[in-house]
């Protein structure tokens, strides 16, 4: 099958044309963060077949690649082709050729989440607190609730004393536990500006008549004004329901449906909808992994209802693709289909009460790459003993600075043939992470090189005879699977922070006529 070139011209009316599409930027990390087209999904090749395939479910979708102005993008092509997709096309010339027809390029990563979230500020215009006020408050021993909408793994790095955490979605579930009256304050936080919006929104378009208040630049705006923050804070367990909680939640999320005309579905059409041809639909499980315990629902991804939102890019690959939301009472569904509507899907909510069958989802169907053969810790040491045989780490370039193996060398897969010394006969290729050894070993065979796969980790290997080199890290030139982009915002570096900061709250100023027209739906969304 032959890959077809497309212009940026060509490219960028296709994605805003109102079909189905999936732009893909195939680049690494370090190239992706300095700038990127705003609804190019970062698929980079290192990870590429088993990223594209989370991110694309659907063979015959059509998938344009954007690089760098190399090969890249045709190399990408030729392996997708492979796996079993069916319309993949090369925007010529990549991001450089992107750039000069005068089509936008963003820093950063999950742009148009964080562009939604200050859409979404414009237009609501939610009560915000600044850092020394609520530090004021906490002084003056107020009473209030204080909430972290992040993850707990981010939670854990650092926090600002006396949040707790309750991630969006999971906050407004648990609000009459967490909260119990309508006059207490709240205060919610993140890391930035995006997920305390949204959390604070959330809580509106629910209806809840407490003052609620979005933490200003959250725990960055905290630090920058000299505040200190807690690390390696063990996160709580979310609180468990009584009934009467659990039915409140179902009562929100009945209003919010019936308020907002968000579209609500029995199991039965949910199978419809997943199986239809020619449409795209992605099954979200909003739940915890203790409720998904008790009731799995296959082939649903999981994920919690704040993060959908705040990095959908993450989750979905395809614009105007169909979203299904599902959690037990509708309403971390309800608050995920309104915000993500606003971003230009089609959503739909579905509650998994003791009477609802769950779903039946399709099974995807692509040719993965194969992993080479393995080799113990044991044998691989041995084999590095012959002439011809090189030791090739590709696990993530900050696992190489935690540690690595004496007589490795540290590459990632784009540029992994090229590095090669001279004379190799046998590339031993170490990494836990099956897919990564499948890719590049793909890369490594096509040169006529034997390929063995190492998937021990480090302790392991150490026993059986090799040499761990710690305090040797990589250049941030070399380094291209990081996104460096502030990337030490979060580590005290003040002016990362600041920049970053900016760079959020410019995002709106970028966008042009076109890509502001795919956020239509925020001005339906006021409550």
């Amino acid at each position: 099958m032959t890959v077809r070139q497309m212009s940026p011209e060509a490219a960028k009316a296709l994605l805003h044309y109102g079909c189905e599409v999936a732009l893909l930027d195939v680049r690494e990390a370090a190239a992706y963060g300095d700038g990127h087209a705003l609804f190019a999904v970062h698929c980079p090749y290192s990870r590429l077949e088993t990223t594209a395939v989370a991110l694309v479910p659907r063979a015959d979708v059509p998938i344009l690649l954007l690089d760098d102005g190399d090969d890249l993008s045709d190399r990408a092509a030729e392996r997708l082709l492979s796996c079993g997709y069916r319309d993949v096309r090369v925007v010529e010339g990549g991001m450089k050729s992107w750039a000069r027809a005068g089509f936008g390029v963003f820093a950063g990563v999950n742009v148009p989440s964080k562009t939604l979230g200050e859409l979404l500020e414009h237009a609501w215009h939610p009560r915000t607190i600044d850092a020394r006020t609520l530090r004021q408050w906490q002084d003056e021993g107020r009473a209030l609730k204080f909430f972290d909408a992040r993850p707990p793994a981010e939670y854990g790095k650092m926090k600002i004393p006396g949040a707790r955490c309750l991630p969006n979605g999971e906050l407004a579930h648990r609000f009459a536990h967490a909260v119990g009256d309508d006059e207490t304050p709240v205060v919610i936080t993140c890391a930035g500006r995006t997920r305390g919006i949204v959390g604070a929104l959330g809580l509106a378009a629910l209806g809840i008549g407490n003052p609620v208040y979005a933490l200003e630049n959250g725990t960055q705006g905290w630090a920058l004004e000299g505040l200190p923050l807690d690390r390696g804070t063990k996160p709580d367990p979310f609180p468990d329901l009584t009934e009467g909680e659990r039915c409140i939640s179902i009562r929100r999320a009945r209003d919010l449906v019936r308020r907002t005309g968000l579209s609500k579905l029995s199991s039965e059409r949910a199978t419809r909808l997943a199986t239809e041809p020619g449409r795209t639909t992605y099954l979200f499980d909003l739940r915890t992994a203790e409720e998904r315990a008790e009731r799995p629902c296959p082939g649903a991804v999981p994920v919690l209802a704040g993060q959908i939102v705040q990095a959908t890019d993450q989750y979905v690959g395809v614009r105007h693709a169909r979203l299904i939301f599902v959690c037990d009472t509708g309403l971390r569904s309800g608050l995920s289909a309104l915000f993500l509507r606003a971003l230009g899907y089609e959503t739909h909510v579905l509650a998994l009460d003791e009477e609802v069958e769950l779903p039946q989802v399709p099974a995807r169907v692509f040719a993965l790459p194969e992993t080479p053969p393995e080799l113990s810790p044991t044998r691989a040491f041995a084999a590095l003993a012959r002439t011809g045989v090189v030791l090739v780490d590709v696990r993530p370039s900050q696992d190489w600075d935690a540690g690595h193996l004496q007589g490795a060398m540290w590459a990632v897969r784009p540029k992994l043939a090229d590095a090669l010394p001279a004379g190799t006969g046998l590339v031993i290729l170490h990494t836990p992470d099956p897919g990564v050894a499948a890719a590049a070993s793909q890369d490594i065979a096509e040169a006529g090189i034997d390929v063995r796969w190492l998937a021990a980790g480090l302790d392991a290997c150490a026993q059986a005879g090799w040499s761990v080199v710690r305090d040797a890290p990589l250049s941030r030139k070399a380094a291209i699977d990081r996104v460096w982009f502030v990337h030490d915002r979060h580590d005290g570096n003040r002016e990362a922070s600041l920049q970053y900061l900016s760079w959020e709250m410019g995002l709106i100023a970028q966008l042009d006529p076109q890509e502001r027209a795919e956020f239509a739906e925020i001005e339906r969304l006021r409550p």
